[in-house]
């Protein structure tokens, strides 16, 4: 996942000769490149000064164990799990472009595999006809039914009809898509607001789950839209798409310091087998290196 990044932190050992404050102040503009954001980041180089110097383990192997410790104090996993026999239902959220419909019909692939049934998919987004469409050919690639109205259509409705469809079979899945327009923020805000309440009425208890997309390249960007569907709806779990051609990744350990935002699922590719469960100890290991 991050071997660049990790490459790049080797690097700093190999041209400095001892472990000065200017080796610090480096490793802090080094993890700010990791998508860290400098607070963290400074505040991790100054954590690993002050360790390292207080343990006299100045190598790069004490150095990254010391970063190790740190950064997974704050990374957090989801452990995503339907009820069975209950309605479950998981509302898919994020902006346009990070994946979202795609993300919402590979979560629906993963649980399919895992026997559960029903899952339907919801085309809650309704504002966009491209959206609708997406959504159903995913449904029909992977044995899904999808549930949509027309566009333009009041999206709450596409999820209540969702969450009964499941519920006359006895309980299962519904995994809705949402609309992503951020450049409206308000309107955005109160529609997903009202889509959280019928969705919150409509699940069993303890059974309704808010999962954002984000995007593992964008850094910064991504955590100012983790604050913003956090502070409109509240998140649960975070899926990190394009995970796999980021050489940075730090948004997983931001999220977590930042907003106490836990990761669910990692996106790795194109097809719809490529969602893995996230692994904190793995991230850790994989995004600091050896």
């Amino acid at each position: 996942m991050a071997k660049g990044f990790a490459e790049k932190l080797k690097s700093l050992f190999s041209h400095k000769s001892e472990l000065s404050s200017d080796f610090f102040d480096d490793l802090a503009d080094t993890l700010i490149e990791g998508d860290l954001g400098a607070k963290t980041a400074f505040e991790l180089a100054e954590q690993a000064e002050k360790e390292c110097k207080k343990n006299g383990t100045l190598t790069q192997e004490g150095v990254f164990a010391v970063l190790k410790q740190n950064i997974r104090s704050f990374v957090k996993e989801a452990k995503l799990e339907p009820s069975a026999g209950k309605t479950s239902i998981y509302l898919m959220l994020g902006v346009n472009g990070v994946g979202k419909t795609t993300t919402a019909a590979k979560i629906g692939k993963f649980f399919a595999d895992r026997n559960v049934s029903p899952i339907v998919l919801a085309a809650a987004d309704t504002f966009r006809a491209a959206a609708i469409e997406q959504l159903q050919y995913h449904g029909e690639k992977l044995g899904l039914r999808v549930v949509a109205h027309q566009n333009g259509s009041d999206p709450g409705a596409v999820v209540f009809d969702a969450a009964d469809a499941v519920a006359s079979q006895g309980g299962g899945l519904v995994i809705a898509d949402t609309a992503g327009r951020l450049h409206n923020k308000e309107n955005l805000v109160r529609e997903l607001q009202k889509i959280d309440r019928i969705a919150a009425q409509k699940a069993g208890e303890g059974c309704y789950k808010k999962i954002l997309v984000i995007d593992a390249t964008t850094g910064q960007n991504a955590l100012r839209q983790a604050e913003v569907f956090h502070e409109a709806v509240g998140v649960d779990a975070v899926v990190l798409t394009k995970y796999d051609s980021t050489a940075r990744g730090g948004i997983a350990a931001l999220v977590g310091k930042e907003l106490n935002l836990p990761v669910a699922f990692v996106g790795t590719g194109e097809k719809y087998e490529d969602l893995s469960l996230f692994d904190a100890d793995s991230y850790v290991e994989a995004f600091i290196g050896n």
